[in-house]
């Protein structure tokens, strides 16, 4: 196998919500919206969301019918300056985003920010130090 990732899915009792909130608040566009499953315009890697029924129903497995609790998975925003870091907070904490710990610059010395989506994973916004590339 060759180590690669094509696809991330976020799963959800709640595909509406987190639907509307990585569309409205952090500006994904839809790519495909089948209901259960809502796949984002992504550069690289693809995005979705889908409920854990559709995701028990393709496998089988139990884990997909067991509660979650706590933080799940969490994604990191690369910005190109500390001052975007401090904008983009701002915007989207005033979307509707929750907000978590206000941007700072960080021990790894990145200014840093984190908020979460609604089901409670806390998502980070990062600096990209000078001339680096994500």
């Amino acid at each position: 196998m060759k180590g690669r990732i094509g696809l991330v899915t976020i799963l959800t009792d709640d595909v509406l919500s987190m639907k509307s909130f990585y569309r409205d608040i952090l500006g994904f566009k839809v790519k495909e919206d089948l209901g259960n499953y809502v796949e984002f315009v992504n550069e690289g890697v693809r995005f979705s969301v889908c409920t854990r029924e559709v995701m028990h129903e393709g496998t089988d497995h139990p884990s997909y019918e067991e509660t979650r609790t706590g933080q799940a998975f969490e994604m990191a925003f690369p910005l190109d300056t500390s001052e975007e870091v401090d904008r983009a907070y701002e915007e989207i904490v005033s979307k509707g985003a929750t907000p978590g710990k206000g941007p700072e610059m960080m021990a790894w010395g990145r200014r840093t920010a984190f908020f979460a989506d609604p089901e409670g994973n806390i998502h980070e916004l990062y600096s990209l130090k000078p001339g680096e590339q994500v």
